[in-house]
């Protein structure tokens, strides 16, 4: 089984999401991308992951959708809809394993904000562990 999530930049929600889904779910393989890589993953999402035990799991630096073979992948989370008309226009092929979670990206939001952001991660993350 492979998961990718992805989000804009690779730097908050996708890779919170892949070292929470790694830590629940080692027999599970996990991954991550971008559609703009720009900045280093957030310090915000280390602090958070920190506290939950899972900081081990993370990535060490962002990557890009476009480094990614998407058929390869057997779910697909996208955090908004713009994630996913990039991966179908990248491949149309996929549409039948993407799931989109319709969260908010905490970049520009406060740190309590952004907390909600990541336990609302965390609650979907929990949820498709148990379903896979």
């Amino acid at each position: 089984m492979r998961v990718l999530f992805v989000c804009s930049g690779n730097a908050h929600r996708s890779p919170l999401a892949e070292a929470l889904l790694k830590k629940s779910r080692p027999d599970i393989e996990v991954d991550s991308a971008g559609l703009h890589v720009a900045i280093p993953i957030s310090q915000e999402a280390k602090r958070y992951l920190s506290r939950e035990k899972a900081v081990h799991y993370l990535k060490r630096f962002p990557e890009s959708l476009d480094s990614k073979h998407l058929e390869e992948y057997d779910v697909i989370v996208a955090m908004e809809q713009r994630h996913k008309d990039a991966v179908l226009t990248k491949c149309p092929e996929c549409e039948n394993k993407i799931i989109m979670w319709n969260v908010a990206d905490p970049y520009f939001m406060s740190s309590e904000n952004a907390k909600e952001v990541y336990q609302q991660i965390k609650d979907k993350v929990t949820e498709l562990a148990n379903s896979l």
